[in-house]
């Protein structure tokens, strides 16, 4: 398995959609990614005011080729897309790197 995370950095004052987020986003990607072996999403809100990070999701799929093939899908447009309704800001993504 490999831990895809998407990060959204932001303040108080940044707009972010947290409703439609949790309950339109991320069932949007497990349906668009889902076939190409994406296993499970969850999204989460770090606590504390101030600067920083104001969601994170982890998506994890069953391998890196399956992440890859997701990624490269004409349903991807799709996702981005529907990051526009929740957030102007750009989600950035990282590895999750065993120990």
């Amino acid at each position: 398995m490999i831990t895809m995370y998407v990060t959204y950095a932001g303040d108080a004052e940044t707009p972010f959609d947290r409703a439609h987020w949790i309950n339109a986003h991320l069932p949007l990607v497990q349906e668009c990614w889902g076939p190409y072996g994406l296993e499970r999403v969850a999204g989460f809100f770090p606590q504390g005011k101030g600067g920083g990070l104001i969601a994170i999701a982890t998506c994890d799929f069953r391998d890196r080729a399956a992440m890859d093939a997701a990624l490269a899908s004409p349903e991807t447009a799709r996702v981005m897309a529907d990051v526009d309704l929740v957030t102007p800001v750009e989600p950035q993504r990282s590895l999750a790197v065993p120990l």
